[in-house]
């Protein structure tokens, strides 16, 4: 960039240069358009008045942080919450009987399921997608809701006792217990024994590589794990026991990930929702959870 006279007259258009040049062409100094410079100054005013009319500028008061109301006092907070009542108001209905109903008449309702699926879809959005994911697919020790793979059972009343009373929620006398002992950590077992367990585990699914070391784990598996898991590893949803022969695992199912479970133990917390939500959104809750495609 350099700098050119100023006050040169531009020999194309006549009009007056600013005085700055770039690779040789210089920078005329041409007005802004009125229409342009007209609109600048109405929103200038425009913005004024808004100040004033609407809520608009925050402050300090003694009660803490709020912001001026403006003159005509609206509020979007207020309107908001109007049009969520005006929407509960007018589900009232529905969803008392989403709430007294048996979960199978509702579900037998065209009206009262399309309710429940939209308050459920609602209500797992904003108390269980952080952990199940917004469309309920799970991640590492959060079960995934879609498949027909289910701990404690995928029934309708399965589903809603698990809801209403959680997994391992210290808080609710009739939660969902059993934890998986740390076999390593609490020295039942050595480094070996659950290195065998593990190729055991291993060949229940047909990925074991040492056969010595599954013939021994299977063994040590009988005497510590057939309990909860059954003598053909198949699980016990009374128990909350997965499956270990198919391909679904909550924690990994590789080498190191059966190992650290063995080692170290699992004992995932889901919270008991009854004390949260109302019937009724328990009930709906239950109706989607069960409609995404793995309810039983």
């Amino acid at each position: 960039m350099s700098d050119s006279p100023k006050n040169e007259i531009d020999d194309v258009t006549g009009v007056e240069t600013t005085g700055h040049e770039w690779d040789g062409i210089r920078e005329l100094d041409n007005p802004m358009p009125k229409w342009w410079l007209y609109t600048f100054y109405a929103c200038i005013i425009w913005s004024f008045a808004y100040w004033i009319v609407m809520p608009a500028w925050p402050y300090l008061s003694t009660e803490g942080w709020t912001y001026t109301k403006g003159v005509i006092g609206y509020d979007q907070r207020e309107v908001v919450a109007r049009e969520l009542g005006a929407v509960a108001e007018g589900r009232a209905d529905e969803m008392q009987q989403i709430a007294t109903l048996a979960l199978e008449d509702t579900a037998a309702d065209p009206t009262l399921m399309e309710v429940s699926l939209a308050a459920g879809k609602a209500a797992f959005g904003d108390n269980c997608a952080p952990c199940h994911g917004s469309g309920a697919q799970g991640s590492w020790g959060f079960p995934n809701l879609n498949d027909d793979v289910w701990l404690w059972g995928g029934t309708l009343g399965d589903i809603h006792y698990t809801l209403t009373h959680g997994i391992r929620w210290e808080a609710d006398d009739n939660t969902r217990q059993n934890v998986m002992m740390a076999y390593g950590r609490d020295g039942v077992l050595t480094r070996r024994e659950i290195a065998d367990v593990a190729e055991f585990v291993l060949a229940l699914s047909g990925r074991a590589d040492d056969a010595e070391a599954a013939t021994r784990g299977a063994e040590i598996f009988g005497e510590q794990c057939v309990t909860c898991h059954g003598a053909d590893g198949q699980g016990n949803r009374e128990l909350g026991a997965p499956n270990l022969t198919d391909a679904v695992w909550l924690y990994g199912g590789e080498r190191a990930s059966i190992i650290e479970s063995v080692s170290n133990g699992r004992s995932g917390v889901m919270p008991a929702w009854g004390g949260r939500l109302d019937a009724g959104t328990i009930n709906a809750l239950t109706l989607y959870v069960h409609s995404l495609g793995g309810g039983e």
